[in-house]
C-alpha cells in the first residue's frame, strides 16, 4: 500500500512543525503501540541508542479515545513497550466481557449484569491510566517537554464537542487537568464503557463534569491537529502532520433491499455502531485533510499530510478485530501485524526514491533518543 500525502515539501534548512495524530479503535490501539514500538526499535539500533523519545519528535500530539493513551503516554517520554504492556495488562480487565456476534450477548449484558461490568471495566482503567500516568497535567506536558495536546472527547452538559487543549495559543482553562483523566475522558465510548466523571481540578468542591469518548465526532482527530498547527506554527514555518490508525480491515456490506429493517437487535443494541463510526470518520476526514492540506499549499502555506501505511488485515484477523476484543490470541494477532506494518514502513523508508518514505525516515532520524525505561517523572515536578 502506497503511503498517503498531500501537501507541499518543507524548505531547506526550516525546521517544520511537526504533528502526531493516533486514531481510536479501542484494543485495536496494541496494533498502534506495536507498530510504533518496532518502528522506533529500528531506528534506535541504526543510530545506536537506547531507545528514541518520539513524543519529543513532535511539537503537536493529537489522539481520540485509544489514541488519546497513545498520544499522552508518548508525551510524557514512555516507551510503546510499556503501552503494549497496558493494553496485555489490563485489557482483559477494562472489557471483562466482549459483546460476541448475533443478539444473545449484547442481550445477556443489556438484561443483566451490564452496569456491573462497565462500572469494573471503568475501575481497571483508571487503575491503569494512574499507574502509567501518574499525576502529570496537561500544562506540565507543554512546560516540562515543550509537547502540546488537543485530546477530543464531548461533554454531556450540552452535548457539544470538548478539546482537551494546551498548547502556547491555548487559554488556562485545562492546564490542570490529569491526562489519566483527560484519556478516561476521550474513551468513555458508549456501550462499551462507564461515561467519564471527571473532577474539575481548578475548583475545591466536589464540582464533576461528565465526558463521552471523543470518537463520536473526531474519531480521526488529523482536522483538530491542523487547526491547532495553523494556530501555533510560525507563519513562514512548514507544517508536517503524520497520521496513523489502528487496523485496517475490509470495509464495506453488502446488503439486500430486504435486509435493510433494520432494528436495535440487529446492530447489537447499538455495539456494531461504534465500528461503523470507526470506518467512515478514518476515510471522511483524512480525505478533508489532505483537500486542505493541498488548498493550503496552494495559498502559500506549506501543509503536508502523510498518512502512515498499513496493509489490510487478513480474513482471519476479522474475529479479533472488536473494539472490546482482549482476548490473549487476538491481542498477540494485532501485535504480530503491528510488527508486520513496521517492517512495511521501514521497507518504504528504505527507498530512495519514495518521497513519503524519505520523509517519514527523516522524521524518525531526528527523533531524539532517550533512556530504555523512558523518560524519568521527576521532569514533570
Amino acid at each position: 500500500m502506497d503511503v498517503q500525502m498531500t501537501g507541499g515539501t518543507t524548505p531547506i534548512g526550516k525546521r517544520p512543525y511537526r504533528v502526531l495524530c493516533i486514531d481510536g479503535g479501542g484494543m485495536r490501539g496494541i496494533y498502534t503501540a506495536a507498530l510504533l514500538d518496532k518502528l522506533t526499535g529500528y531506528y534506535a539500533k541504526l543510530r545506536d541508542v537506547e531507545a528514541l523519545d518520539i513524543g519529543k519528535g513532535f511539537d503537536l500530539i493529537a489522539g481520540t479515545s485509544t489514541g488519546a493513551i497513545l498520544g499522552c503516554a508518548a508525551a510524557i517520554g514512555r516507551p510503546m513497550s510499556s503501552v503494549v504492556k497496558l493494553y496485555e495488562d489490563h485489557g482483559a480487565s477494562i472489557f471483562p466481557h466482549r459483546i460476541k456476534d448475533g443478539v444473545v450477548s449484547p442481550l445477556w449484558r443489556a438484561l443483566t449484569k451490564g452496569g456491573r461490568i462497565v462500572r469494573a471495566g471503568d475501575k481497571a482503567l483508571q487503575s491503569a491510566l494512574q499507574n502509567e500516568m501518574r499525576d502529570v497535567t496537561m500544562k506540565q506536558v507543554l512546560d516540562g517537554r515543550g509537547i502540546s495536546l488537543s485530546i477530543p472527547a464531548v461533554s454531556m452538559e450540552k452535548h457539544r464537542s470538548w478539546v482537551f487543549k494546551k498548547t502556547p495559543k491555548s487559554g488556562v482553562r485545562d492546564d490542570n487537568y490529569r491526562l489519566a483523566d483527560v484519556c478516561l475522558a476521550s474513551s468513555a465510548a458508549p456501550i462499551y464503557r462507564s461515561l467519564a466523571a471527571i473532577r474539575d481540578p481548578d475548583t475545591k468542591s466536589d464540582n464533576f463534569r461528565v465526558f463521552a469518548d471523543g470518537g463520536l465526532w473526531a474519531n480521526n482527530p488529523v482536522l483538530v491537529a491542523m487547526i491547532d498547527a495553523l494556530s501555533c506554527a510560525e507563519p513562514d514555518q512548514p507544517i508536517e502532520i503524520f497520521s496513523i490508525g489502528n487496523v485496517s480491515r475490509p470495509a464495506g456490506s453488502q446488503i439486500q433491499p430486504k435486509k435493510v429493517h433494520r432494528s436495535m437487535l440487529s446492530w447489537k443494541l447499538g455495539a456494531e455502531i461504534g465500528p461503523l463510526a470507526i470506518d467512515v470518520q478514518e476515510f471522511a476526514y483524512d480525505q478533508m485533510a489532505r483537500f486542505f492540506a493541498g488548498h493550503l499549499t496552494k495559498l502559500g502555506r506549506s501543509v503536508t499530510h502523510v498518512r502512515i501505511p498499513q496493509q489490510e488485515a487478513a480474513s482471519t484477523m476479522l474475529q479479533y478485530l472488536s473494539l472490546d476484543e482482549a482476548r490473549p490470541e487476538a491481542l498477540k494477532a494485532l501485535i504480530a501485524h503491528g510488527y508486520d506494518d513496521a517492517d512495511m514502513v521501514k521497507s518504504l523508508c528504505d527507498r530512495t526514491d519514495h518521497p513519503e518514505g524519505r520523509m517519514i525516515h527523516k522524521l524518525f532520524n531526528e527523533v531524539p533518543a532517550m533512556p530504555k525505561s523512558g523518560i524519568p517523572m521527576e521532569v514533570f515536578q
